[in-house]
């Protein structure tokens, strides 16, 4: 059963926020064995996800209320067969500290073939967090078949399936 992680900062923003969606395309798709989580590159402490990141996937029909904020780590890192980060610099320093992962961390920007940056909405108002919620949606979307494919080649190989 694959695992896909998604990065950002603090993992209240953005990542819950992609996590939360993964979660909801991957079901409509029939994939529940598939799981989803997230993480931060720099958590000072367990919290749940932004007020305005809440907000924006209950206008969406998803609930991430209880979500807690944890930073990445060897163990985290270890589970997942897809890493999905927001921004350039994440990716760039989980490649660095944890180069027995770096073969399958990737900008989610990547997934549509492309190479950006999600712009981190934390401190704004809630427009920001309306057009992050949206960028995200629409990566995933179009990235998704993408997401499949990576996520479940680098599973098999975790589970010694050869084809």
């Amino acid at each position: 059963m694959p695992h896909v992680l998604l990065i950002c900062t603090a993992n209240i923003c953005r990542s819950p926020v992609a996590e939360g969606l993964l979660r909801r395309e991957l079901e409509k798709h029939g994939m529940e064995d598939w799981t989803v989580s997230s993480a931060g590159t720099w958590v000072t402490r367990e919290r749940g996800a932004s007020h305005n990141s809440i907000l924006v996937l209950a206008e969406r029909g998803l609930d991430i209320s209880d979500h807690q904020a944890r930073g990445v780590n060897t163990e985290i890192l270890a589970e997942a067969d897809l890493v999905l980060c927001m921004e350039s610099g994440h990716a760039e320093a989980l490649r660095v500290e944890f180069p027995e992962a770096a073969h399958k961390i990737y900008m989610l920007s990547e997934m549509i073939g492309e190479s950006f940056s999600i712009a981190d909405p934390y401190g704004d108002e809630r427009p920001a967090y309306e057009r992050m919620a949206e960028e995200v949606e629409t990566l995933i979307s179009e990235g998704f078949w993408r997401i499949v494919e990576l996520g479940g080649e680098n599973a098999k190989k975790r589970c010694g399936v050869r084809e």
